[in-house]
C-alpha cells in the first residue's frame, strides 16, 4: 500500500502545510514510510451481533488476580506520586491504578505497532462500516495531532510506538490527549508515558480532573428498580441521557431507590444499567466522577471495571 500515491494523502499533506506549516517535502517522505496495518482494521469491526452484553464476564477479564498483584506492586512503588497526584488533581490513587491497570497492565501491554501506521490506516483505509466518514475524520484528526507532537517534541515520528488504533504509553492517550492533558510529573523536562509511571500517573490525573472529576465525590451507588417494567418510558428516557449525571435523588425517587445511605442528596446523578446476558441487569445511580471516567472510554463496563479494579488493589494492599 503506497499511501503517498493516494489523492487524500495528498491532500491532507497540503492542508498541514497550509495550516500548520508543515515542510511538504519531510511529509512526502513521511509518508512514504508509512505502512498499511491490517490488524488495524479487522480489530475496529464491530463484533459480530447477537451475543448479549455481558458485565460480570467483562469484568472478570480485568479485576483478575495477575493484575491485582501487579496493582499492588504499580502503587506500592508509586505511593508517593500517587499521593501527590491525589492532592494536585483531587483524583484518588486507586481510580488511577485502576486505570492504568485496565488500560496496558501497568506498562505489560502498550501496543507494538508504528503510531503513524496505525493511525495513517485508520484515517485513510477505513472499513466500509456505517461511521466510517466519521471515524476517518476522527483519525484524520489524530493523524494530524501526532505530527505536531511529534515536531514539537522533536521525537522520531518512525520511533513513537501505539496500539493498533494510536494509543500511546501507559494510559494509552490518543495524540490529541497527549498534546492537551499530558505532564511533565517527574519534573525531567519532557513528557513520557511510556518510560515515566510518574508522567502517566500524573496525565491521567489531570485528564480526569480537566473532565469534569470532583474531589471528594463518590463514584457510583447499586440501585433498585421500583417498577419492574424494563420497557417503560420512563426508564428508557432516564436510561438514554447520555453520559452525564442530569438527575437528583429526588427526582429519581419514583424510579428507583438506593439502599445507601452514603448516597449525598444534593448531588446529581445518572441511572446506568450493566446488562448479564441471561441474569438480571444490575442498575447503579452514577456521579459525575463515573461519567468523568466514560469521557476516556464511552462504556458503562469500561468504567465500572476501572472503578472495581481500583477498589479490588486497595483492599488487597490493606490487608498485606
Amino acid at each position: 500500500m503506497r499511501y503517498l500515491e493516494w489523492q487524500e494523502v495528498q491532500a491532507f499533506i497540503a492542508q498541514m502545510q497550509t495550516q500548520h506549516q508543515f515542510d511538504a517535502t519531510r511529509l512526502q517522505q513521511i509518508f512514504e514510510n508509512a505502512r498499511y496495518v491490517e490488524t488495524a482494521i479487522q480489530l475496529v469491526k464491530p463484533a459480530p451481533p447477537g451475543k448479549p452484553k455481558n458485565w460480570k464476564a467483562y469484568r472478570a477479564r480485568f479485576v483478575e488476580n495477575g493484575r491485582i498483584a501487579a496493582g499492588i506492586a504499580f502503587w506500592d512503588r508509586n505511593l508517593e506520586t500517587l499521593n501527590r497526584a491525589e492532592n494536585v488533581y483531587g483524583v484518588p490513587a486507586e481510580i488511577i491504578v485502576g486505570l492504568i491497570g485496565v488500560e496496558t497492565i501497568y506498562g505489560k501491554n502498550t501496543g507494538s505497532f508504528r503510531a503513524l501506521d496505525a493511525l495513517t490506516t485508520l484515517a485513510f483505509s477505513y472499513p466500509d462500516i456505517p461511521n466510517r466518514e466519521g471515524r476517518m475524520v476522527f483519525f484524520k484528526n489524530e493523524l494530524a495531532q501526532l505530527l505536531l507532537w511529534s515536531r514539537e517534541t522533536n521525537t522520531d515520528i518512525f520511533s513513537i510506538k501505539a496500539s493498533y488504533a494510536g494509543a500511546i504509553g501507559l494510559s494509552q492517550f490518543m495524540p490529541s490527549s497527549l498534546r492537551q492533558f499530558a505532564v511533565d510529573f517527574d519534573a525531567d523536562n519532557k513528557i513520557d508515558l511510556k518510560e515515566s509511571e510518574a508522567d502517566a500517573i500524573g496525565s491521567v490525573a489531570n485528564y480526569l480532573a480537566k473532565h469534569g472529576w470532583q474531589k471528594g465525590w463518590p463514584y457510583a451507588f447499586p440501585a433498585t428498580l421500583l417498577n419492574q417494567d424494563a420497557t417503560s418510558v420512563q426508564l428508557n428516557e432516564v436510561l438514554g441521557r447520555g453520559l452525564k449525571a442530569s438527575y437528583t435523588l429526588n427526582e429519581l425517587k419514583p424510579l428507583v431507590s438506593t439502599a445507601d445511605e452514603q448516597a449525598p442528596k444534593n448531588i446529581s446523578y445518572g441511572l446506568i444499567d450493566l446488562q448479564n446476558a441471561e441474569d438480571p441487569t444490575e442498575y447503579w445511580l452514577a456521579t459525575e466522577n463515573f461519567f468523568a471516567i466514560t469521557k476516556y472510554n464511552r462504556s458503562y463496563f469500561y468504567a465500572m471495571s476501572v472503578i472495581d479494579l481500583g477498589k479490588v488493589i486497595a483492599l488487597a494492599r490493606k490487608k498485606e
